[in-house]
């Protein structure tokens, strides 16, 4: 089959919509492979930090997202043979990853890696230019997106559940300082595609936004 008859759903939206464990649970009941794209921006802020890299270095950050050893196993993430799964998910990664991702050449060092998951049967792809950079052909696209308090409030619930500190001031802070970044960046602004079905998770839950994309995807075949 070639590889653009392999049927792609793209889930686009901003930091912390539900887009991540939507994404995972549409994969999952379809069998579908797939992509946290968020994770690879992650993880090359992750490896930059570690190499203490000058973050305004454009080319030397490009250098390390294009020689990234990354691999997926179910829910968690590795660098090499390091589970990163926690590591890439701290704050300071998440704010870097943000700042990196408005680089054209980390952007396009990333590009044909995140082709390389478009495999047989199917792929569900989650991040922020899913539908309308890396996948504009995708059979669907979602921008699921939610209220600042709603994706504050579950991104405390998620940093406490795992063990870390975390203030809601200082998050709500965050992410809109993410959000003002990742919708205004020259590059790929975050912003739903024309054809994109709009998605408000504000108020459901995570199980009744993967049967509406469930019973989106339907229609479109």
């Amino acid at each position: 089959m070639p590889n653009s008859n392999i049927p792609v759903i793209a889930i686009d939206g901003p930091t912390a919509s539900g887009k991540g464990t939507v994404a995972a649970k549409v994969a999952e009941r379809l069998s579908f492979h797939l992509l946290d794209s968020g994770a690879l921006y992650r993880l090359t802020a992750l490896s930059a930090i570690r190499r203490a890299i000058d973050m305004s270095d454009e080319h030397a950050l490009a250098k390390v997202a294009e020689h990234l050893n990354c691999s997926f196993v179910g829910h968690d993430v590795f660098l090499g043979q390091e589970n990163v799964t926690q590591a890439i998910r701290v704050e300071e990664v998440g704010n870097t990853a943000s700042r990196i991702a408005a680089l054209p050449a980390v952007r396009q060092a990333l590009f044909g890696l995140q082709l390389r998951f478009r495999t047989a049967p199917g792929l569900v792809a989650d991040g922020r230019d899913m539908g309308t950079v890396i996948f504009p052909t995708a059979k669907l696209k979602v921008f699921l997106t939610a209220s600042v308090a709603a994706r504050a409030e579950r991104r405390y619930k998620q940093l406490i559940g795992k063990g870390f500190s975390a203030n809601m001031d200082d998050l709500l802070a965050d992410l809109q300082a993410r959000d003002e970044r990742d919708t205004k960046r020259a590059v790929a602004p975050l912003a739903p595609a024309a054809d994109a079905y709009i998605l408000d998770s504000s108020n459901i839950t995570a199980e009744q936004a993967v049967e509406q994309v469930l019973r989106w995807y339907a229609e479109k075949q």
